[in-house]
Protein backbone atom coordinates (compact mmCIF):
# COMPACT_ATOMS: atom_id res chain seq x y z
CA UNK A 1 0.00 0.00 0.00
CA UNK A 2 1.17 3.61 -1.17
CA UNK A 3 1.25 6.23 1.04
CA UNK A 4 -1.32 8.29 -0.60
CA UNK A 5 -3.58 5.20 0.27
CA UNK A 6 -3.07 4.52 3.75
CA UNK A 7 -5.76 6.58 5.68
CA UNK A 8 -4.99 7.82 8.95
CA UNK A 9 -6.14 6.71 11.89
CA UNK A 10 -9.22 8.67 13.26
CA UNK A 11 -8.48 11.24 15.83
CA UNK A 12 -9.68 11.33 19.36
CA UNK A 13 -13.00 12.65 19.63
CA UNK A 14 -13.96 12.12 15.77
CA UNK A 15 -16.89 10.41 14.38
CA UNK A 16 -17.61 8.24 11.21
CA UNK A 17 -21.41 7.47 11.37
CA UNK A 18 -21.45 5.24 8.36
CA UNK A 19 -20.41 1.36 8.07
CA UNK A 20 -19.55 1.84 4.91
CA UNK A 21 -16.72 4.46 5.46
CA UNK A 22 -15.84 2.30 8.46
CA UNK A 23 -15.57 -0.90 6.58
CA UNK A 24 -13.02 0.57 3.94
CA UNK A 25 -10.70 1.70 6.84
CA UNK A 26 -7.37 -0.69 6.67
CA UNK A 27 -7.08 0.16 10.36
CA UNK A 28 -9.53 -0.46 12.97
CA UNK A 29 -11.70 1.31 14.75
CA UNK A 30 -10.10 2.40 18.12
CA UNK A 31 -12.18 2.98 21.37
CA UNK A 32 -11.13 6.80 21.53
CA UNK A 33 -12.81 7.43 18.03
CA UNK A 34 -15.95 6.09 18.84
CA UNK A 35 -18.76 7.95 19.28
CA UNK A 36 -18.87 8.89 23.23
CA UNK A 37 -17.37 11.20 26.02
CA UNK A 38 -13.92 12.54 24.33
CA UNK A 39 -11.07 12.01 26.85
CA UNK A 40 -9.12 15.19 27.84
CA UNK A 41 -6.51 16.26 27.89
CA UNK A 42 -5.81 16.06 31.36
CA UNK A 43 -2.34 14.15 32.00
CA UNK A 44 0.45 16.67 32.88
CA UNK A 45 4.50 15.49 32.61
CA UNK A 46 4.51 14.81 36.29
CA UNK A 47 1.21 12.66 35.76
CA UNK A 48 2.75 10.62 33.13
CA UNK A 49 6.24 10.11 34.86
CA UNK A 50 4.61 8.40 37.82
CA UNK A 51 2.35 6.10 35.58
CA UNK A 52 5.53 4.74 33.89
CA UNK A 53 7.65 4.87 37.33
CA UNK A 54 5.34 3.11 39.53
CA UNK A 55 4.42 0.65 36.84
CA UNK A 56 8.11 -0.27 36.10
CA UNK A 57 9.10 -0.31 39.06
CA UNK A 58 6.89 -3.27 41.15
CA UNK A 59 8.18 -6.43 42.47
CA UNK A 60 10.56 -7.54 40.34
CA UNK A 61 13.51 -5.94 41.84
CA UNK A 62 12.61 -7.33 44.91
CA UNK A 63 11.92 -11.21 43.71
CA UNK A 64 13.99 -11.57 40.54
CA UNK A 65 17.73 -11.04 41.47
CA UNK A 66 17.59 -14.35 42.87
CA UNK A 67 16.67 -16.66 39.84
CA UNK A 68 18.79 -14.31 37.66
CA UNK A 69 21.82 -15.23 39.48
CA UNK A 70 20.97 -18.53 39.51
CA UNK A 71 20.95 -18.77 35.75
CA UNK A 72 23.99 -16.89 35.73
CA UNK A 73 26.18 -18.42 38.21
CA UNK A 74 28.79 -15.78 39.35
CA UNK A 75 28.75 -12.19 40.84
CA UNK A 76 30.19 -10.83 37.10
CA UNK A 77 27.61 -12.55 35.10
CA UNK A 78 24.56 -11.24 37.14
CA UNK A 79 26.00 -7.82 36.84
CA UNK A 80 26.29 -8.01 33.32
CA UNK A 81 22.76 -9.79 32.74
CA UNK A 82 21.47 -6.47 34.52
CA UNK A 83 23.26 -4.16 32.31
CA UNK A 84 22.44 -6.09 28.99
CA UNK A 85 19.26 -5.94 29.79
CA UNK A 86 19.06 -2.32 30.81
CA UNK A 87 20.37 -1.20 27.27
CA UNK A 88 17.85 -3.95 25.54
CA UNK A 89 15.41 -2.18 27.45
CA UNK A 90 16.52 1.23 26.75
CA UNK A 91 16.46 0.16 22.94
CA UNK A 92 12.64 -0.92 23.26
CA UNK A 93 12.22 1.86 24.59
CA UNK A 94 13.03 3.97 21.61
CA UNK A 95 11.19 2.00 19.33
CA UNK A 96 8.44 2.94 21.52
CA UNK A 97 9.16 6.64 21.59
CA UNK A 98 9.52 6.90 17.80
CA UNK A 99 6.36 4.97 16.94
CA UNK A 100 4.85 7.41 19.74
CA UNK A 101 5.92 10.35 18.34
CA UNK A 102 4.79 9.58 14.64
CA UNK A 103 1.13 8.60 16.23
CA UNK A 104 0.44 9.69 19.21
CA UNK A 105 -2.55 8.13 19.77
CA UNK A 106 -3.77 5.69 23.32
CA UNK A 107 -3.32 2.22 22.53
CA UNK A 108 0.36 1.61 22.32
CA UNK A 109 1.68 -1.33 20.59
CA UNK A 110 -1.57 -2.70 19.71
CA UNK A 111 -2.14 0.64 17.54
CA UNK A 112 1.68 0.46 16.07
CA UNK A 113 0.87 -3.25 15.21
CA UNK A 114 -2.62 -2.43 13.28
CA UNK A 115 -0.91 0.79 11.76
CA UNK A 116 1.75 -0.97 10.22
CA UNK A 117 0.54 -4.76 9.37
CA UNK A 118 -3.15 -3.60 7.94
CA UNK A 119 -2.99 -6.84 6.11
CA UNK A 120 -4.08 -9.43 6.43
CA UNK A 121 -7.33 -7.22 8.04
CA UNK A 122 -8.03 -8.23 11.33
CA UNK A 123 -5.00 -10.65 12.10
CA UNK A 124 -2.75 -8.06 13.97
CA UNK A 125 -5.98 -7.04 16.44
CA UNK A 126 -6.70 -10.75 16.93
CA UNK A 127 -3.13 -11.51 17.86
CA UNK A 128 -3.59 -8.99 19.81
CA UNK A 129 -6.53 -9.55 22.00
CA UNK A 130 -5.67 -13.14 22.00
CA UNK A 131 -2.58 -12.25 23.93
CA UNK A 132 -3.64 -10.09 26.14
CA UNK A 133 -6.89 -12.08 27.32
CA UNK A 134 -4.69 -15.28 27.37
CA UNK A 135 -1.53 -13.60 28.80
CA UNK A 136 -2.70 -10.77 30.30
CA UNK A 137 -2.47 -12.07 34.03
CA UNK A 138 -1.27 -10.53 37.10
CA UNK A 139 -0.12 -14.05 38.96
CA UNK A 140 3.29 -13.23 39.52
CA UNK A 141 2.30 -10.81 42.21
CA UNK A 142 0.04 -12.60 43.79
CA UNK A 143 2.98 -15.20 44.62
CA UNK A 144 4.68 -12.77 45.71
CA UNK A 145 2.21 -11.66 48.56
CA UNK A 146 2.19 -14.81 49.56
CA UNK A 147 5.33 -16.03 49.88
CA UNK A 148 6.85 -12.78 51.43
CA UNK A 149 3.47 -12.62 53.67
CA UNK A 150 4.66 -16.27 54.87
CA UNK A 151 7.73 -15.25 55.16
CA UNK A 152 7.36 -12.01 57.46
CA UNK A 153 5.13 -14.24 59.49
CA UNK A 154 7.46 -16.57 59.73
CA UNK A 155 5.39 -19.75 58.80
CA UNK A 156 6.42 -22.80 57.09
CA UNK A 157 3.41 -23.21 54.53
CA UNK A 158 2.42 -25.95 52.18
CA UNK A 159 2.13 -25.94 48.39
CA UNK A 160 -1.72 -25.32 48.57
CA UNK A 161 -1.64 -22.87 51.68
CA UNK A 162 0.84 -20.67 49.09
CA UNK A 163 -1.75 -21.34 46.32
CA UNK A 164 -4.54 -20.30 48.24
CA UNK A 165 -3.49 -17.36 49.49
CA UNK A 166 -2.43 -16.28 46.36
CA UNK A 167 -5.50 -17.15 44.75
CA UNK A 168 -7.56 -15.49 47.65
CA UNK A 169 -5.96 -11.91 46.82
CA UNK A 170 -7.03 -11.95 43.76
CA UNK A 171 -10.83 -12.56 44.31
CA UNK A 172 -10.71 -10.10 46.77
CA UNK A 173 -9.42 -7.44 44.75
CA UNK A 174 -11.74 -8.82 41.81
CA UNK A 175 -14.86 -8.39 44.13
CA UNK A 176 -13.29 -4.56 45.09
CA UNK A 177 -12.73 -3.38 41.63
CA UNK A 178 -15.44 -5.31 40.66
CA UNK A 179 -18.37 -4.19 43.28
CA UNK A 180 -16.86 -1.11 44.73
CA UNK A 181 -15.32 1.64 42.57
CA UNK A 182 -14.36 4.20 44.18
CA UNK A 183 -13.23 1.95 47.32
CA UNK A 184 -10.51 0.40 44.85
CA UNK A 185 -9.43 3.35 43.15
CA UNK A 186 -8.58 4.29 47.11
CA UNK A 187 -7.18 1.25 48.60
CA UNK A 188 -4.63 1.24 45.36
CA UNK A 189 -4.04 4.75 45.87
CA UNK A 190 -2.88 4.38 49.60
CA UNK A 191 -0.64 1.05 48.60
CA UNK A 192 0.62 3.18 45.72
CA UNK A 193 2.39 5.32 48.44
CA UNK A 194 3.92 2.77 50.47
CA UNK A 195 5.40 1.25 46.84
CA UNK A 196 7.43 4.90 46.89
CA UNK A 197 8.47 4.42 50.44
CA UNK A 198 9.39 1.16 49.82
CA UNK A 199 11.60 2.18 46.88
CA UNK A 200 13.17 5.27 48.98
CA UNK A 201 13.87 2.81 51.48
CA UNK A 202 15.54 0.36 49.09
CA UNK A 203 17.98 3.34 47.56
CA UNK A 204 18.95 4.59 51.08
CA UNK A 205 19.49 1.17 51.83
CA UNK A 206 22.35 0.80 48.93
CA UNK A 207 23.65 3.98 49.28
CA UNK A 208 24.09 3.35 53.04
CA UNK A 209 25.99 -0.12 51.89
CA UNK A 210 27.89 1.51 49.52
CA UNK A 211 29.02 4.66 52.66
CA UNK A 212 29.95 1.55 54.61
CA UNK A 213 32.22 -0.51 51.79
CA UNK A 214 33.91 2.71 51.05
CA UNK A 215 35.06 3.56 54.23
CA UNK A 216 36.04 -0.02 55.54
CA UNK A 217 33.08 -1.01 57.60
CA UNK A 218 32.27 -4.50 56.37
CA UNK A 219 28.61 -5.95 56.93
CA UNK A 220 29.04 -9.60 58.54
CA UNK A 221 27.99 -11.54 55.99
CA UNK A 222 28.81 -14.88 57.55
CA UNK A 223 25.90 -17.86 57.98
CA UNK A 224 26.50 -21.65 58.31
CA UNK A 225 27.00 -23.08 54.64
CA UNK A 226 27.79 -20.37 52.95
CA UNK A 227 30.52 -19.31 50.33
CA UNK A 228 31.63 -15.94 50.86
CA UNK A 229 31.88 -15.07 47.22
CA UNK A 230 30.12 -11.27 47.46
CA UNK A 231 30.69 -8.31 44.96
CA UNK A 232 34.00 -7.85 46.93
CA UNK A 233 35.60 -11.13 45.71
CA UNK A 234 37.06 -9.48 42.34
CA UNK A 235 38.81 -12.71 42.34
CA UNK A 236 36.47 -14.90 42.27
CA UNK A 237 33.65 -12.34 39.86
CA UNK A 238 33.32 -14.81 37.30
CA UNK A 239 33.56 -18.24 39.12
CA UNK A 240 30.53 -20.24 38.58
CA UNK A 241 29.57 -18.27 35.26
CA UNK A 242 26.83 -20.27 33.51
CA UNK A 243 27.91 -19.63 29.51
CA UNK A 244 24.69 -21.05 28.55
CA UNK A 245 22.01 -19.25 25.71
CA UNK A 246 19.66 -21.13 26.90
CA UNK A 247 19.99 -19.89 30.97
CA UNK A 248 21.05 -16.71 29.86
CA UNK A 249 18.05 -15.68 27.70
CA UNK A 250 15.63 -17.00 30.45
CA UNK A 251 17.98 -14.45 33.13
CA UNK A 252 17.60 -11.62 29.88
CA UNK A 253 13.62 -12.74 29.89
CA UNK A 254 13.40 -11.28 33.49
CA UNK A 255 15.49 -8.00 33.61
CA UNK A 256 13.83 -6.97 30.51
CA UNK A 257 10.03 -7.83 33.32
CA UNK A 258 11.73 -5.45 35.28
CA UNK A 259 11.88 -2.92 33.02
CA UNK A 260 8.25 -3.48 31.99
CA UNK A 261 6.02 -0.83 31.43
CA UNK A 262 8.47 1.93 30.29
CA UNK A 263 6.78 2.89 27.43
CA UNK A 264 3.41 2.59 29.40
CA UNK A 265 2.65 6.18 28.90
CA UNK A 266 2.27 5.41 24.80
CA UNK A 267 -1.25 3.65 26.07
CA UNK A 268 -2.71 7.22 27.24
CA UNK A 269 -1.55 9.49 24.76
CA UNK A 270 -4.68 10.83 23.66
CA UNK A 271 -5.11 11.99 27.33
CA UNK A 272 -1.38 13.89 27.36
CA UNK A 273 -1.00 17.10 27.58
CA UNK A 274 1.67 18.14 24.50
CA UNK A 275 2.30 14.11 23.75
CA UNK A 276 5.00 14.19 21.82
CA UNK A 277 7.04 16.54 24.37
CA UNK A 278 6.37 14.38 27.32
CA UNK A 279 7.10 11.88 25.19
CA UNK A 280 10.20 12.78 24.49
CA UNK A 281 11.18 13.26 28.28
CA UNK A 282 9.22 11.21 30.74
CA UNK A 283 10.19 7.82 28.93
CA UNK A 284 14.71 8.86 29.02
CA UNK A 285 14.02 9.68 32.74
CA UNK A 286 11.87 7.26 34.15
CA UNK A 287 14.56 5.05 32.44
CA UNK A 288 17.35 6.68 34.60
CA UNK A 289 15.27 6.39 37.75
CA UNK A 290 14.55 2.93 37.59
CA UNK A 291 17.78 1.98 36.21
CA UNK A 292 19.66 4.29 39.58
CA UNK A 293 17.25 2.29 41.95
CA UNK A 294 17.69 -1.54 40.13
CA UNK A 295 21.91 -0.96 40.23
CA UNK A 296 22.27 0.06 43.79
CA UNK A 297 19.27 -2.61 44.66
CA UNK A 298 21.88 -5.33 43.16
CA UNK A 299 24.96 -4.07 44.81
CA UNK A 300 23.25 -3.99 48.11
CA UNK A 301 22.37 -7.93 47.48
CA UNK A 302 25.70 -8.52 46.85
CA UNK A 303 27.75 -6.85 49.19
CA UNK A 304 25.22 -7.99 51.95
CA UNK A 305 24.20 -11.47 50.95
CA UNK A 306 26.99 -14.16 49.80
CA UNK A 307 25.84 -15.23 46.59
CA UNK A 308 24.71 -19.08 47.10
CA UNK A 309 22.30 -17.47 49.62
CA UNK A 310 20.79 -15.29 47.06
CA UNK A 311 20.93 -18.09 44.46
CA UNK A 312 18.55 -20.06 47.62
CA UNK A 313 16.84 -17.13 48.59
CA UNK A 314 14.92 -17.22 44.92
CA UNK A 315 11.84 -14.89 45.34
CA UNK A 316 13.48 -13.82 48.81
CA UNK A 317 16.03 -12.27 48.01
CA UNK A 318 14.62 -8.88 49.28
CA UNK A 319 13.60 -9.91 52.61
CA UNK A 320 17.16 -11.93 53.23
CA UNK A 321 18.80 -8.03 53.13
CA UNK A 322 16.25 -6.58 55.46
CA UNK A 323 16.90 -9.65 57.48
CA UNK A 324 20.70 -8.79 57.76
CA UNK A 325 20.97 -5.46 57.54
CA UNK A 326 18.30 -4.38 60.39
CA UNK A 327 17.56 -8.32 62.53
CA UNK A 328 14.40 -8.93 63.75
CA UNK A 329 12.56 -5.57 62.71
CA UNK A 330 13.64 -5.94 59.17
CA UNK A 331 12.91 -9.97 58.79
CA UNK A 332 9.58 -9.03 59.55
CA UNK A 333 8.15 -5.48 58.94
CA UNK A 334 10.04 -5.29 55.22
CA UNK A 335 8.71 -8.56 54.22
CA UNK A 336 5.69 -7.76 54.83
CA UNK A 337 5.70 -3.93 53.87
CA UNK A 338 6.94 -5.93 50.40
CA UNK A 339 3.82 -7.94 50.48
CA UNK A 340 1.20 -5.34 50.80
CA UNK A 341 3.61 -3.46 47.97
CA UNK A 342 2.53 -6.39 45.59
CA UNK A 343 -0.87 -6.64 46.36
CA UNK A 344 -1.13 -2.70 45.23
CA UNK A 345 0.61 -3.71 41.98
CA UNK A 346 -1.86 -6.21 41.70
CA UNK A 347 -4.94 -4.04 42.36
CA UNK A 348 -3.21 -1.74 39.48
CA UNK A 349 -3.16 -4.04 36.95
CA UNK A 350 -6.38 -5.62 37.24
CA UNK A 351 -7.44 -2.27 37.67
CA UNK A 352 -5.98 -1.75 33.92
CA UNK A 353 -6.06 -4.92 32.40
CA UNK A 354 -10.14 -5.25 33.01
CA UNK A 355 -10.24 -2.04 30.87
CA UNK A 356 -8.29 -3.36 28.39
CA UNK A 357 -9.83 -6.53 28.10
CA UNK A 358 -13.71 -4.46 28.32
CA UNK A 359 -11.83 -2.15 25.21
CA UNK A 360 -11.04 -5.18 23.30
CA UNK A 361 -14.81 -6.81 23.37
CA UNK A 362 -15.61 -2.71 22.42
CA UNK A 363 -14.63 -3.95 18.82
CA UNK A 364 -15.57 -6.66 18.49
CA UNK A 365 -12.77 -9.33 19.17
CA UNK A 366 -14.36 -11.39 21.90
CA UNK A 367 -17.55 -13.05 22.87
CA UNK A 368 -20.51 -12.35 24.80
CA UNK A 369 -19.71 -8.56 23.87
CA UNK A 370 -22.54 -7.07 25.63
CA UNK A 371 -21.79 -8.73 28.56
CA UNK A 372 -17.54 -7.60 28.55
CA UNK A 373 -18.34 -4.27 26.49
CA UNK A 374 -20.72 -3.26 29.52
CA UNK A 375 -20.25 -1.36 33.15
CA UNK A 376 -23.06 -2.68 34.40
CA UNK A 377 -24.66 -2.61 36.79
CA UNK A 378 -21.78 -1.08 39.27
CA UNK A 379 -20.48 1.07 36.35
CA UNK A 380 -17.11 -0.91 36.54
CA UNK A 381 -15.78 -3.33 33.90
CA UNK A 382 -17.18 -6.53 35.66
CA UNK A 383 -16.88 -8.59 32.45
CA UNK A 384 -12.99 -7.60 31.67
CA UNK A 385 -12.44 -8.08 34.95
CA UNK A 386 -13.73 -12.18 35.04
CA UNK A 387 -11.75 -12.65 31.65
CA UNK A 388 -8.74 -11.32 33.57
CA UNK A 389 -9.78 -13.61 36.74
CA UNK A 390 -9.76 -16.62 34.94
CA UNK A 391 -6.32 -17.50 33.22
CA UNK A 392 -5.20 -16.11 36.42
CA UNK A 393 -6.26 -18.33 38.78
CA UNK A 394 -4.99 -21.13 36.22
CA UNK A 395 -1.82 -20.15 36.16
CA UNK A 396 -1.32 -19.75 40.16
CA UNK A 397 -3.28 -23.32 40.60
CA UNK A 398 -1.53 -25.64 37.59
CA UNK A 399 2.45 -25.43 38.20
CA UNK A 400 4.02 -26.82 41.28
CA UNK A 401 4.40 -24.55 43.72
CA UNK A 402 8.71 -24.05 43.54
CA UNK A 403 8.55 -23.13 39.94
CA UNK A 404 5.47 -20.96 39.83
CA UNK A 405 7.24 -17.85 39.85
CA UNK A 406 9.72 -18.18 37.72
CA UNK A 407 7.47 -20.27 34.35
CA UNK A 408 5.36 -16.97 35.03
CA UNK A 409 7.38 -14.32 33.82
CA UNK A 410 8.68 -16.71 31.21
CA UNK A 411 5.79 -17.54 30.12
CA UNK A 412 4.52 -13.75 29.83
CA UNK A 413 7.81 -13.07 28.20
CA UNK A 414 7.90 -15.29 25.60
CA UNK A 415 4.97 -14.13 23.20
CA UNK A 416 5.88 -10.38 24.69
CA UNK A 417 9.40 -10.75 22.79
CA UNK A 418 7.56 -12.36 19.74
CA UNK A 419 5.42 -8.97 19.43
CA UNK A 420 8.52 -7.01 20.47
CA UNK A 421 10.32 -7.85 17.42
CA UNK A 422 6.93 -7.64 15.03
CA UNK A 423 7.05 -3.79 16.57
CA UNK A 424 11.04 -3.32 15.88
CA UNK A 425 11.16 -4.88 12.47
CA UNK A 426 7.48 -2.95 11.69
CA UNK A 427 9.36 0.67 12.33
CA UNK A 428 11.87 -0.68 10.01
CA UNK A 429 9.35 -1.29 7.02
CA UNK A 430 7.63 2.46 8.18
CA UNK A 431 11.39 3.86 7.60
CA UNK A 432 11.30 2.41 3.81
CA UNK A 433 7.85 2.53 2.97
CA UNK A 434 7.02 5.82 4.58
CA UNK A 435 10.08 7.39 4.64
CA UNK A 436 8.59 11.19 4.33
CA UNK A 437 6.56 10.80 7.65
CA UNK A 438 6.77 13.34 10.41
CA UNK A 439 8.88 11.63 12.82
CA UNK A 440 9.89 13.98 16.04
CA UNK A 441 11.61 11.55 17.43
CA UNK A 442 13.93 9.12 15.71
CA UNK A 443 15.69 5.89 17.17
CA UNK A 444 19.20 5.62 16.91
CA UNK A 445 19.24 2.76 14.10
CA UNK A 446 22.06 1.06 15.66
CA UNK A 447 19.82 0.35 18.65
CA UNK A 448 16.41 -0.34 16.68
CA UNK A 449 18.81 -3.37 15.06
CA UNK A 450 20.39 -4.58 18.20
CA UNK A 451 16.37 -5.21 19.34
CA UNK A 452 15.56 -7.03 16.48
CA UNK A 453 18.88 -9.19 16.85
CA UNK A 454 18.70 -9.86 20.23
CA UNK A 455 14.64 -10.44 20.33
CA UNK A 456 15.48 -12.93 17.57
CA UNK A 457 18.03 -14.50 19.50
CA UNK A 458 15.76 -14.82 22.94
CA UNK A 459 13.12 -16.09 20.64
CA UNK A 460 15.92 -19.40 19.55
CA UNK A 461 18.07 -19.61 22.57
CA UNK A 462 15.21 -21.11 25.21
CA UNK A 463 15.55 -24.63 22.82
CA UNK A 464 19.36 -25.01 23.12
CA UNK A 465 19.35 -27.61 25.79
CA UNK A 466 21.01 -26.18 29.05
CA UNK A 467 23.67 -27.74 31.08
CA UNK A 468 22.47 -30.84 32.33
CA UNK A 469 19.11 -30.84 30.07
CA UNK A 470 17.19 -28.61 33.02
CA UNK A 471 16.41 -24.65 33.36
CA UNK A 472 15.63 -22.85 36.06
CA UNK A 473 12.08 -25.38 36.61
CA UNK A 474 11.70 -28.81 37.37
CA UNK A 475 9.97 -29.10 34.22
CA UNK A 476 11.13 -28.99 30.46
CA UNK A 477 13.41 -26.52 30.12
CA UNK A 478 11.48 -24.96 26.91
CA UNK A 479 8.13 -25.41 28.10
CA UNK A 480 7.22 -21.65 28.74
CA UNK A 481 8.19 -21.35 24.68
CA UNK A 482 6.01 -23.85 23.67
CA UNK A 483 3.61 -22.29 25.75
CA UNK A 484 3.91 -19.02 24.06
CA UNK A 485 3.92 -20.31 20.70
CA UNK A 486 0.54 -21.97 21.33
CA UNK A 487 -0.74 -18.96 21.93
CA UNK A 488 0.46 -17.34 18.79
CA UNK A 489 -0.50 -20.29 17.01
CA UNK A 490 -4.06 -20.43 18.25
CA UNK A 491 -4.77 -16.46 17.97
CA UNK A 492 -3.70 -17.18 14.11
CA UNK A 493 -6.07 -20.21 14.28
CA UNK A 494 -8.99 -18.30 15.63
CA UNK A 495 -8.81 -15.31 13.24
CA UNK A 496 -8.20 -17.65 10.21
CA UNK A 497 -11.72 -19.27 11.44
CA UNK A 498 -13.77 -16.68 12.06
CA UNK A 499 -12.51 -13.89 9.52
CA UNK A 500 -11.83 -16.06 6.76
CA UNK A 501 -13.53 -19.70 6.27
CA UNK A 502 -16.15 -18.91 8.16
CA UNK A 503 -16.94 -15.97 6.13
CA UNK A 504 -16.11 -17.63 2.64
CA UNK A 505 -18.74 -20.68 3.17
CA UNK A 506 -21.13 -18.58 4.48
CA UNK A 507 -21.02 -16.23 1.84
CA UNK A 508 -20.34 -12.97 3.59
CA UNK A 509 -17.74 -10.50 4.97
CA UNK A 510 -17.14 -8.87 8.16
CA UNK A 511 -17.61 -5.21 8.20
CA UNK A 512 -17.01 -2.90 11.35
CA UNK A 513 -20.46 -1.14 12.71
CA UNK A 514 -20.44 1.69 15.37
CA UNK A 515 -23.36 1.02 18.23
CA UNK A 516 -24.61 1.83 21.70
CA UNK A 517 -25.42 -0.42 24.46
CA UNK A 518 -28.08 0.76 26.83
CA UNK A 519 -26.03 1.95 29.10
CA UNK A 520 -24.74 4.40 26.51
CA UNK A 521 -21.56 2.49 26.06
CA UNK A 522 -20.16 2.74 22.53
CA UNK A 523 -18.62 -0.86 20.53
CA UNK A 524 -17.73 -1.68 17.21
CA UNK A 525 -19.96 -4.46 16.02
CA UNK A 526 -18.56 -6.37 13.73
CA UNK A 527 -21.40 -7.24 11.26
CA UNK A 528 -21.78 -9.77 8.58
CA UNK A 529 -22.19 -7.84 5.19
CA UNK A 530 -23.62 -10.82 2.62
CA UNK A 531 -22.78 -11.05 -0.90
CA UNK A 532 -25.65 -10.53 -3.53
CA UNK A 533 -26.39 -13.22 -6.00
Amino acid sequence: MSNTERQPLLEPGSQRNDVQAISNRDIPVYPDSLPGPAYGKSLTWWSCYIIVVSRVIGSGIFSTPGSIATSAGSVGLTLLVWLFGTILSACGLAVSMEYGCMLPRSGGDKVYLEYTYPRPKFLASTLVAVQAVALGFTASNCVIFSKYTFFALNAQPTDLQYKTLAVGLLTAITIIHGFFLKTGIYIQNTLGWLKIFLIGAMSLTGIWVLLLHFFGWAIDTSAPGSSQTTIESWDMLWEGSNWSWSLLSTALFKVVYSYAGLSNVNNVLGEVQDPVGTLKTVCPAALLTAGGLYFLANLSYLLVIPLDEIKRGGELVAALLFERLFGDVGRTFFPLAIAISAAGNVMVVTFALARVNQEIARQGFLPFQGFLSSSRPFNTPLGGLIVHYVPSILVIALPPQQDIYNFILDVEGYPGNIFALAVAVGLLILRYKEPDTPRPFKAWLPAVWLKVLVCITLLVTPFIPPPGGRGDVHFFYATYALVGIGVILFGIIYWYVWTVLLPSRGGYKLEEAVETLDDGTPVTRLVRSYYSH
